[in-house]
């Protein structure tokens, strides 16, 4: 018995002793260039829970909880390429790592990814901002596959705009409330100090926000996290800009607490690959902060990156076969320069200050407020009863004279000579004609809109224990819009009258504002159009994060509060104000009494006893939100995961969404409703050290969304509806058309991988298969100053029709060398299928087929009309990319260079394009598809051929 007791008291002393020599993994973590100490570097043991992070000195240590037997380090940080180190860790152990390195990752794709999503895309096309989530760190190999090489096709990564994920500034939403989009416009150009950036891709936890379920991403912007010394760097381009130049100096925090960091660059160039596309822009940042104490800190961030850019056309085949891909029908010369009338400035300052408190070792409480102000501005031609002053204006193609009855091939001729030999705006002409007519025919002004906006957040961390972390956060975001007509060039002229030439000349329709009729408009004054709108949004998010050896998971919720006005400051002659006189009629603000019948529509009024269209206050469109989302990772083992995510969101529709014409009239869209977004996928991940891969499954469904969409059309059926009349008995009208209650769905496979062949040789691999499609047959109205009421069109027949914005499948396929000797080159083959232009919803209404009077057009044959409707798809094409890159170290200073070279072999593609709704009808459309070159064809965006980038930087 005693022997036993003795045993027992033994072996429980061996238990003891072995849970006292805890398990322990530790090093140092150097620059493989400087040979420097990297701080905060994250370390983690790939499979398991537990993580850390470098210290000043850049050593750490793994203790507790660490998984024995052949593991796989993982050392990452921001602006570094990650490294994974196979190693064996005993039980009770200690082991040591010694030479640990990260070399610095000088890819420049941050600003080649600002410089694209704002090149061809705008927010008047119809496939704009599609360059979802595409500024990040992430590692993912498919992400960054997706950001670099896919990005040039406008490829968007489970078919989602860039509305479906957020990006924030030290924890603010920088998301626009107008359309929901990033203006990354507002940031570009400081690329030294936007590189601090983590992400959360698609659903996954993000301890700033409840995010999109496209991601979300927060740059960093603390004066103390970037590291002491200074950068100035030059690069060439024939992309958007010519040349770029870059300082940044960061002092480090400093012993008295301090800490700066100030940085400038400049943007330039005449053109860029698209002829007449003029690029100005100059970027300043400023950072201090102060550490108050061990517990508090306040950070000040000012941004202010002015920027003024050309703008390039979209275009149908026949133009670009006349001109050529980099053809541009915005510019033409003027005093020996090239002279774009579609210039787009962004000058939207931002301002932030904040505050982190770090309670004690597991909590810690960040609040921000930012305030950014400023303006956008795009300007155009504007035409007051001339000739088109657009060169590629039909009437002047030849195929508008291979149109007509009695052909003259002479005409035809002369027309193609003429375009192919000059085909640009006429400045000289313009300046003439004004002269001549002695009235401003021609004018160039710009659609202004002057933002104010306040934004606050509040973002709460706490780790309950060594397994559980929670998150919440509270924000709030207020913003007061001005949006106006505002005249940039009378061209010659004195001024210009303030009349809608197109409506009925000399009425009361005419007028921009009856409250001062017949304006004369000078430079830099309002006309046209004048409005504000405000919007509040106030929120709040939760989330809990658990992580264990075998299975994380994690469960969050969200709420929202959103609000819209809009108010008018014009009274529009179109939508006028009514007033009544106490006799139980209506007058017009002249006091003329309303005949029997024309009673306006009962809509919120400005004051008692009138009744608004559109000048003063709408009606309040309120919104309440809510989202939640859970998901899980289960670790079969250190090779093996599985990672599953879902989320169900109710958001408000953007402000451009509500208002289905907000330039003219109070008019909230019919029915207008919170969007519903469900979300999920699953992903099976592998890790190795050699190997690292990930396939994943997704599904997206958006419900009840809206779109509105403004264009010109022949061939409307004014059967339908509240019509009362027409200023054209054939039909033709500018409408807004107004879908409703639309649903898309996205799903589809997601592949990357990466294989570490040598310690100097990698391979790479990625794949997207996807099918994006219009989910329902939504509802369809138009709208417009040509017909009083709405014609209610019935529904759009989109249900199955693919959703335009670059490829649905995707495939590249490279390698990188890495030399120890600090140059790197990487070379790429990536294939692009199942692109499709954007369809008409018009066309696919009962409009299409039905006359006039309501009974079916006549010859309609619904074979041929079928045909008619079949969706464009774009050719496929392949497209091959050069990146490298080489540093030096002399003494203390530093020396490199990175270049690339994208679509080698110089492969003419197209990246998108839309079907022109001009031609309504079966009759219509029938006519222009069965001439050889269509006049009213769909129009194109082309990619670039062979293009270049190349940035040397000196760092010290």
């Amino acid at each position: 018995m005693k022997k036993q007791v003795l045993t027992l008291i033994f072996g429980l002393l061996c238990v003891c002793f072995m849970h006292a020599q805890d398990t322990v993994v530790e090093g140092r973590v150097t620059d493989a260039l400087t040979t420097d100490a990297i701080p905060d570097v994250l370390i983690k043991i790939e499979g398991a829970s537990i993580t850390t992070t470098t210290d000043a000195s850049g050593n750490f240590s793994l203790v507790n909880d660490i998984p024995v037997g052949e593991q796989v380090l993982v050392v990452s940080k921001n602006g570094y390429v990650p490294k994974r180190y196979p190693i064996t860790i005993n039980l009770g152990g200690t082991l040591t790592i010694d030479g640990i390195t990260l070399e610095e990752f000088e890819d420049d794709l941050d600003d080649f990814i600002i410089s694209l999503s704002n090149d061809e895309l705008d927010e008047d096309t119809s496939i704009a901002s599609n360059t979802s989530g595409l500024l990040q760190s992430s590692r993912d190999v498919f992400v960054r596959t997706a950001a670099f090489d896919f990005s040039a096709t406008f490829f968007r990564q489970r078919g989602l705009d860039s509305e479906n994920g957020e990006m924030l500034l030290n924890g603010i939403k920088m998301n626009k409330m107008f359309n929901g989009r990033p203006q990354w416009n507002n940031w570009g150009g400081i690329n030294d100090v936007t590189r601090n950036q983590v992400l959360a891709n698609g659903t996954k936890p993000s301890e700033y926000s409840f995010g999109g379920i496209s991601g979300t991403t927060n740059i960093i912007l603390r004066a103390s996290e970037y590291r002491e010394g200074g950068r100035v760097s030059y690069a060439s381009s024939d992309r958007s800009y010519t040349s770029r130049v870059i300082g940044t100096y960061s002092s480090g925090l400093m012993e008295n607490g301090w800490a700066f960091t100030v940085s400038a660059g400049r943007r330039w160039g005449n053109e860029g690959f698209q002829q007449g596309t003029v690029y100005d822009a100059n970027s300043f940042f400023a950072a201090v902060e102060k550490k108050i104490n061990d517990k508090h800190s306040l950070n000040l961030v000012s941004i202010y990156t002015p920027n003024r850019r050309g703008r390039s056309s979209a275009n149908t085949q026949e133009v670009f076969d006349l001109k050529g891909i980099e053809y541009n029908s915005f510019w033409g010369w003027y005093d020996g320069e090239k002279r774009n009338s579609r210039v787009r400035e962004v000058e939207e300052p931002i301002v932030m200050l904040n505050h982190f408190w770090d309670i004690n070792d597991k909590t810690t409480l960040n609040t921000n407020v930012a305030y950014q102000f400023g303006k956008i501005g795009s300007s155009r031609l504007n035409n007051a009863n001339g000739p088109n002053p657009d060169p590629s204006y039909y009437q002047y193609l030849p195929s508008y004279f291979l149109s007509l009855d009695d052909i003259d091939y002479q005409d035809v001729f002369n027309a193609q000579q003429n375009f192919t030999n000059d085909g640009q705006i006429n400045w000289n002409g313009l300046y003439d004609a004004n002269l001549t007519s002695g009235e401003a025919v021609y004018t160039v002004f710009e659609d202004r809109t002057d933002d104010q906006q306040l934004s606050a957040s509040s973002l709460f961390a706490t780790e309950i224990n060594d397994n559980i972390t929670l998150n919440a956060g509270a924000n709030f975001r207020r913003l007061k819009s001005e949006n106006y007509a505002k005249m940039l060039d009378l061209l010659g002229a004195d001024d210009f009258l303030d009349v809608d030439v197109f409506s009925d000349f000399g009425t009361d329709a005419s007028q921009s504002d009856l409250m001062n009729p017949n304006r004369r408009v000078r430079e830099g004054e309002r006309f046209r159009y004048n409005f504000n709108l405000d919007a509040q949004e106030i929120g709040g998010f939760a989330q809990a994060q658990f992580n264990y050896n075998k299975f994380d998971f994690y469960i969050g919720a969200s709420v929202s509060s959103t609000s819209y006005q809009r108010e008018g400051l014009y009274d529009n002659g179109n939508f006028p104000t009514f007033y009544t006189n106490g006799l139980g009629q209506y007058t017009d603000a002249s006091g003329n009494v309303l005949a029997a019948g024309q009673s306006p529509v009962e809509l919120p009024g400005v004051a008692d006893g009138s009744i608004s269209y559109s000048f003063g206050d709408s009606e309040k469109v309120d919104f309440t939100g809510y989202g939640g989302k859970a998901g899980f990772t289960y670790k079969i083992s250190g090779k093996h995961l599985v990672d599953v995510n879902g989320a169900y969101v109710s958001r408000a529709p953007t402000l451009r969404n509500t208002f289905s014409n907000s330039r003219q009239n109070n008019d909230i869209v019919d029915g207008i409703q919170n969007e519903l977004i469900t979300a999920a996928d699953v992903s099976y991940i592998f890790r190795s050290p050699i190997v690292n891969a990930r396939l994943t499954g997704y599904y997206n469904k958006t419900q009840d969304a809206t779109e509105i969409s403004f264009f010109f059309a022949d061939g409307i059926s004014l059967n339908s509806g509240n019509v009362d009349n027409t200023n054209d008995a054939n039909g033709s009208a500018f409408v807004q058309e107004v879908l409703s209650g639309l649903d898309r769905r996205s799903m589809g496979l997601e592949f990357g991988a990466e294989v570490q062949v040598t310690p100097t040789v990698k391979i790479r691999g990625a794949a997207a298969i996807g099918e994006n499609v219009y989910a329902n047959n939504p509802n369809i109205y138009l709208t417009s100053d040509d017909f009083v009421g709405q014609l209610d069109l019935g529904v759009s027949n989109l249900k199955d029709y693919k959703i335009a914005g670059g490829p649905q499948n995707a495939a590249s396929l490279g390698f990188e060398y890495r030399d120890p000797k600090f140059w790197w080159f990487g070379v790429s083959g990536n294939y692009f299928s199942n692109a499709y232009i954007d369809v008409s919803p018009i066309t696919r209404t009962s409009n299409f087929y039905l006359d006039q009077d309501g009974l079916l057009i006549n010859g309609y044959d619904p074979a041929v009309a079928r045909q008619l409707l079949v969706q464009e798809q774009i050719d496929d094409y392949f497209l091959v990319n050069l990146v490298g890159g080489k540093s030096w170290k002399i003494g203390d200073y530093f020396l490199g260079f990175f270049a690339s070279i994208s679509n080698v072999l110089s492969e003419e593609y197209k990246t998108g394009g839309f079907e022109q709704s001009r031609n309504a009808n079966y009759t219509e459309l029938l006519e222009d598809r069965s001439l050889d070159k269509p006049v009213f064809g769909s129009r194109y965006w082309y990619g670039r051929t062979s293009t270049y980038f190349v940035n040397v930087y000196f760092r010290f």
